[in-house]
């Protein structure tokens, strides 16, 4: 059979020996608030991505932006979510940038505006299958986000009002992961919109009057780890070690301190999962 396995944490790692020899693969889920996250994960709700969390447990980190168009802004100039606890954190990335405090001998620097092209120009093929509606390409506004990347996807199944939008996003990343060119290393961006609102189809009879809730939230979440599996392996097929990243952009507020949603500063907002690990290439059966 084949299988995926996971690097657990020991040290942030060296991306300067990363990058170049491993596929990277960055996904977003899109809203996931981290209390919900971590609960899933301790209570065995979410035993796909438990098995490859280090140490089966999410970090707790604060976004670097309260909403997806900004957050992914800044994680595609490689500030990525950071770790909630005083500093400073040393980065996976950053561009060249003079006086940077986060960026230290293990950090990959990329003489470029934004990751994505850094990557392109180290040799990288890179790919966005987008799921909000800032990935749609339908305005100038949604074409900013795919604009980075050679390749981008987007269909109306892949956004937030679709119930199953996972499994058509797995579907899309896997085909891409397939023809991309295999002696090159593969940048693929997935932006997961299954958490997003509105979230509550995916609670066992809920109805549009009742409107989302922290327990749809879950139940999307739970939905989410049911159909992940497919993307893991897409990303382990190609023959090289895949480093991942997985991370909310942002939480998003049901009735805390009177707020609901999300571009705003509130602790549901800002605190966010993270997880890092290494997808090793799937073994030939036998």
């Amino acid at each position: 059979m084949h299988a995926l396995s996971s690097e657990p944490g020991g040290g942030p790692p060296d991306m300067n020996t990363v990058v170049g020899s491993h596929d990277l693969l960055l996904v977003t889920l899109d809203t996931l608030r981290y209390d919900v996250a971590a609960e899933l994960a301790a209570h065995g709700r979410t035993p796909v991505l438990a098995r490859l969390l280090p140490g089966g447990r999410w970090q707790r980190r604060h976004a670097p932006a309260s909403f997806t168009y900004a957050s992914h802004l800044a994680m595609l100039a490689g500030f990525l979510p950071t770790p909630a606890e005083p500093g400073p954190h040393p980065r996976l990335f950053a561009a060249a940038f003079p006086g940077s405090a986060t960026t230290s001998p293990r950090t990959w620097v990329f003489d470029a505006p934004d990751l994505v092209s850094g990557l392109a120009a180290a040799g990288y093929h890179t790919v966005c299958v987008g799921g909000t509606g800032f990935f749609n390409r339908l305005s100038p506004l949604g074409s900013v986000l795919p604009g980075m990347f050679a390749e981008s996807h987007w269909e109306p199944e892949f956004g937030v009002t679709e119930p199953d939008s996972l499994r058509h996003q797995v579907r899309r990343a896997a085909e891409a992961a397939a023809a991309a060119p295999p002696g090159r290393p593969l940048f693929l961006l997935v932006n997961v919109s299954a958490l997003h609102q509105p979230n509550w189809f995916h609670l066992p009879g809920a109805r549009a009057s009742d409107g989302d809730s922290l327990a749809s939230h879950a139940a999307a979440l739970e939905y989410v780890d049911r159909t992940i599996g497919g993307l893991f392996a897409a990303a382990s097929s190609r023959g090289r070690p895949c480093f991942a990243i997985v991370c909310s952009d942002h939480g998003t507020a049901y009735g805390e301190d009177g707020y609901t949603g999300h571009r705003l500063g509130h602790p549901s907002v800002w605190t966010v999962p993270y997880a890092e690990f290494t997808l090793r290439p799937r073994e030939a059966a036998g």
